[in-house]
């Protein structure tokens, strides 16, 4: 077929016609067989030049077309709306990325430059000769959102989704929700405690019908596709069928002879085999740590909700996207970083945190009064060597808070900051003046300089250079030396795993884009939220868990979902099925087919990503990939290996 291509070559307001001739570009498009049209524009984005392109569709002057102008992640999707709108299918258009991969590229070389730019766009002429109009693949959905993680991060998403009328299961891991928030005291930016934040959220969880919570609930096996995903969801029984009445589950623990540390507490103070850290946790129903219990059967005495018959159980569910919410882990220091665990008046930042909110009267560690504490920032964070160089982000400004509100609940404490440079974003500024007018002391040393940590004649001292003092050597003797701990990946990768999520050089889970599609991942209909994409304080996770949410919601709103078709296909009469392509797959979208008798690859399409990995390991060239076939490939190939 004969083909009206129209050329479309954008001067993006000087960012390329300021280093590429784009009338020499456009000339030169213009000579291309099947070239019907060839025109520059200022702004191909701006709605009059949408209008433009449009017009030449419906009035017949083009049947596909070419953009010449910025990154495809862009505008991609604009283009491809332009030709739906004028009556194309948007698989008929092609885009030649002449920004960032040649204007901004070789600002140096003008006549290179548009040398390069005219080859990229000749290229796109040659693959859009042989475009064929598809459709998008429609698939049923399910009008269901599994939340992965009870965080308030996840509470909030759960709540969001459900008001939307969406039902939505919402799993733990943990047998108690809150997630992090829910050790900490006074939070600072709300004023209000951890507890009384998870409280409010877990309300809403409970009094919503369209919310199924599971906690002990752990993913472990994911099937499906966008839309139609199949999960298998292991529980893990808590052994305390109900709440006790009055103060007989009190007593249930109060009689466990055994006694392990308190992971709640940061491993401070120890917890009973049988557990509640009341009224900090929800739900109000203990839990029997099977691992340690003895089955002595004191407890069930106490109490006749104690129920050792259940047993752990696999549910499978139907939803429609996930989003996973999976929170993140403090940073532990290595054996003997700043003195850890070779000092034992060396703790974390969350142990400290705990600390201030169990003690009463008088801030002591290990029977010892508190009166001088040091605070060495950036322990996990900023790192020069080891995988952390990442700012945290969150730590300087909690560490500002718990000091102050420390200082506020014991008198007489002395503060000292051994720093990196304070970074307490935005108008947490405030905190920082708040503690320096409280006479709290900030020292500064350089990344090579660390403070040091040691001790003599029974004393902890920490010593810094001090650059804010001309590098003077400053020597603080503390009772008690904190950590700054920074956030890290949860160690337990394993949701991560099961769902294939990719994660990013700071091994957070990774989004597709921070600014364009902050929230997605690039497993179609699965999202992410709260602290597992990156440091957050809590009112950033919150945010993003809503904007999530709505993501989510996008995939599940209509009975049927439109995919994208550009997946691989197979050639039935050229396939042996020598398993190569499945082993390639890194989506586990291709699987042996036997039902016409002969075995052959079969690709489930949904899951499909198009990510071309299965082409080149099959050794009888039996798959193609839709939109990038050997001959459109082949054609761009020869096109950019000619010289003008």
């Amino acid at each position: 077929m004969k083909r009206k291509i129209g050329v479309y070559i954008c001067h993006c307001g000087g960012n390329i016609s300021d280093y590429v001739d784009v009338e020499k570009v456009r000339q030169a498009a213009a000579k291309e067989a099947g070239v019907a049209l060839a025109r520059t524009m200022e702004f191909a984005c701006a709605d009059s030049s949408q209008k433009e392109i449009a017009q030449d569709i419906q009035e017949g002057a083009v049947d596909s077309f070419v953009v010449a102008s910025c990154s495809p992640k862009l505008h991609l999707p604009t283009f491809q709306s332009v030709a739906e709108r004028a009556g194309l299918n948007k698989y008929q258009y092609v885009h030649a990325n002449i920004r960032e991969q040649v204007s901004w590229a070789h600002s140096d070389d003008k006549e290179g430059a548009t040398a390069k730019a005219v080859q990229f766009v000749r290229a796109a002429i040659a693959k859009v000769r042989l475009a064929k109009a598809i459709e998008p693949i429609e698939i049923q959905t399910q009008r269901a959102v599994l939340v992965v993680g009870a965080g308030v991060a996840g509470m909030k998403a759960a709540t969001s989704l459900a008001k939307m009328g969406v039902n939505v299961y919402l799993i733990e891991k943990e047998h108690f929700v809150g997630g992090r928030v829910s050790q900490w005291d006074v939070l600072c930016i709300t004023e209000e405690t951890g507890k009384d934040l998870v409280t409010r959220f877990y309300i809403d969880v409970v009094a919503n019908q369209n919310i199924t919570l599971f906690t002990g609930a752990e993913l472990v096996e994911c099937s499906g596709s966008m839309g139609n995903f199949t999960v298998k969801v292991r529980i893990t029984p808590r052994y305390v069928k109900d709440i006790c009445e009055k103060d007989r589950m009190r007593r249930a623990i109060e009689v466990c002879p055994v006694e392990v540390v308190d992971e709640f507490n940061f491993s401070i103070t120890k917890r009973k085999a049988i557990y509640h850290n009341f009224p900090s946790q929800y739900p109000l129903v203990a839990v029997v740590d099977m691992k340690h219990c003895t089955r002595c059967g004191k407890c069930e005495k106490e109490c006749e909700k104690i129920d050792f018959s259940q047993e752990e159980k696999v549910v499978e569910l139907k939803v429609g996207s996930i989003l996973v919410a999976a929170g993140f882990d403090p940073y532990t220091p290595k054996n003997g970083e700043f003195g850890y665990q070779v000092y034992d008046n060396v703790i974390t930042l969350p142990q400290f945190k705990r600390l201030v909110a169990i003690s009463d009267t008088e801030l002591k560690w290990k029977g010892r009064p508190v009166q001088t504490i040091a605070y060495i920032y950036c322990v996990g964070s900023r790192q020069l060597e080891g995988e952390n160089k990442y700012c945290s982000r969150y730590c300087c400004l909690t560490t500002i808070c718990a000091a102050i509100k420390a200082g506020e609940k014991f008198s007489g404490l002395s503060h000292f900051h051994f720093t990196r440079g304070i970074r307490t974003y935005g108008k947490y500024e405030t905190f920082f003046y708040e503690a320096s007018k409280r006479g709290q002391v900030f020292l500064q040393s350089f990344e090579d300089d660390p403070p040091q940590v040691t001790q003599k004649d029974g004393r902890t001292l920490v010593r810094i250079h001090d650059i804010l003092t001309s590098r003077r050597e400053v020597e603080v003797d503390a009772d008690l030396v904190v950590l700054v701990t920074g956030m890290v990946p949860r160690t337990d990768g394993r949701i991560g795993e099961i769902l294939k999520l990719p994660r990013g050089r700071d091994r957070f889970y990774n989004e597709i884009h921070m600014k364009l599609r902050p929230v997605e991942t690039v497993i179609d209909g699965v999202t992410i939220a709260g602290a597992c994409r990156g440091p957050q304080n809590v009112v950033e996770a919150i945010n993003s868990s809503l904007s999530a949410a709505i993501k989510s919601y996008s995939f599940v709103r209509r009975d049927t979902l439109a995919i994208e078709p550009i997946v691989a296909e197979i050639d039935p009469d050229a396939c042996t099925w020598c398993e190569a392509c499945a082993k390639a797959c890194p989506f586990d979208a291709i699987a042996r087919d036997a039902s016409t008798g002969k075995e052959i690859a079969r690709v489930n399409t949904p899951v499909c990503k198009g990510c071309g990995m299965c082409l080149p390991v099959c050794p009888a060239n039996a798959i193609q990939l839709r939109t990038f076939s050997d001959e459109e490939v082949q054609q761009m190939i020869g096109v950019l290996a000619h010289e003008l």
